[in-house]
């Protein structure tokens, strides 16, 4: 009997994944019967109130920063928002009481600093000398900030104010925080109970104060421990505290990223004779890191957004800028919700990106994602 000669088929393309606009209006507005009456109450609600919208902050709004036009639009004669008070007021709003004649040096520290953290978010600038170039662009920004050298005026820091002061704040309590609540998540799992108890207490006694609190006690308590005609700078005061606040929330996160191991990893890696950080460095922390990236983000977003509250300290950063701005002028204090709206939308673009760089991160340490 001949053998038997088998022949392989010939391979097939992968099915196509259905697409076109009508297949993801069915799968995401019409999918099933809540989904549909969800879809049709909001798109009536949209059509009722789109319209008037429109027409107050597009068709009939003033964009010239004419006060008269904007309190004839306020009685009623002209039903219209005011975004002339974006024109008059943005240099306020966006640099704070920072010298008028100065103000290139704030603009320029803050295009630096967005630069920074743009290239390290790109895969490319991930090198060794990232964090030399954190150095100079920081040591940059504080040197156009403070000035007091190369015939640039000397202006403190209770002067600054606006964007610059909210990426700052938010910049170096992120990049400081990060690694204090890696130390203290791994304090609280350690089997010293000295260092647990340690860790756990500053954890549970922040958390339990909100950030007002602690923005109080590092601006006007501290200083009170400290020697007579000793003087911190508040700006750093206000640092030190949202960063300490924003690290015990931040190891908590980490703390559920290391539970969520199997214990068997790390009895394996110490068979084959890692010392303890050698496990946590190549082993446990990338698994768990990875992880809570999610939770992370949403943390950094968090401490984006709590910066505001450095209003209450006489810091005026850029909610803080706008108040400074509108109160002082009676010409348009009466135009707040517009200036709210304009530095909202600020934070919402900021915001966005950290998040869409979150989703394009999760891509990156999912095994089996698409990429």
């Amino acid at each position: 009997m001949p053998p038997t000669v088998f022949q392989t088929s010939p391979a097939r393309p992968a099915p196509l994944r259905p697409g076109g606009v009508l297949v993801w209006l069915r799968l995401n507005l019409f999918a099933d019967t809540p989904t549909t009456l969800a879809t049709l109450l909001l798109g009536a609600l949209l059509l009722w109130k789109l319209p008037g919208l429109l027409d107050w902050a597009l068709w009939n709004a003033h964009w010239r920063p004419d006060a008269e036009a904007c309190h004839a639009a306020l009685n009623g004669t002209s039903n219209g928002a005011c975004w002339g008070v974006v024109s008059a007021k943005y240099r306020l709003i966006l640099l704070g009481r920072y010298p008028f004649e100065a103000q290139w040096r704030p603009l320029t520290a803050t295009l630096l600093l967005l630069a920074l953290l743009v290239a390290s978010c790109v895969r490319a600038f991930w090198r060794p000398w990232l964090g030399a170039l954190w150095v100079a662009v920081l040591a940059v920004f504080f040197g156009l900030m403070h000035g007091g050298f190369a015939g640039l005026t000397r202006v403190e820091t209770d002067l600054w104010g606006g964007l610059p002061l909210t990426l700052l704040l938010s910049t170096l309590s992120i990049a400081l925080a990060f690694p204090l609540a890696l130390l203290v998540a791994l304090g609280r799992r350690s089997h010293l109970p000295a260092i647990r108890s340690l860790c756990t207490v500053y954890v549970e006694l922040v958390r339990g104060v909100p950030l007002i609190s602690v923005l109080f006690m590092a601006s006007f308590l501290f200083p009170l421990f400290m020697p007579q005609g000793t003087r911190i700078d508040v700006l750093l005061r206000v640092l030190v505290g949202i960063t300490l606040f924003a690290a015990a929330y931040m190891a908590e996160v980490i703390r559920g990223g290391l539970q969520a191991i199997p214990k068997g990893q790390v009895e394996a890696a110490a068979t084959l004779g890692l010392s303890y950080w050698q496990t946590q460095r190549r082993i446990v922390l990338p698994q768990a890191l990875a992880i809570v990236v999610p939770g992370l983000v949403n943390n950094f977003i968090g401490i984006f957004k709590d910066t505001s509250l450095v209003t209450i300290v006489s810091l005026y950063e850029l909610t803080g800028a706008l108040g400074l701005a509108l109160n002082s002028d009676a010409d348009w204090r009466a135009y707040k919700i517009e200036g709210y709206l304009f530095i909202a939308l600020i934070y919402v673009v900021f915001c966005f990106a950290m998040s869409r760089y979150n989703q394009w991160v999760e891509k990156q340490v999912t095994p089996g994602s698409a990429r």
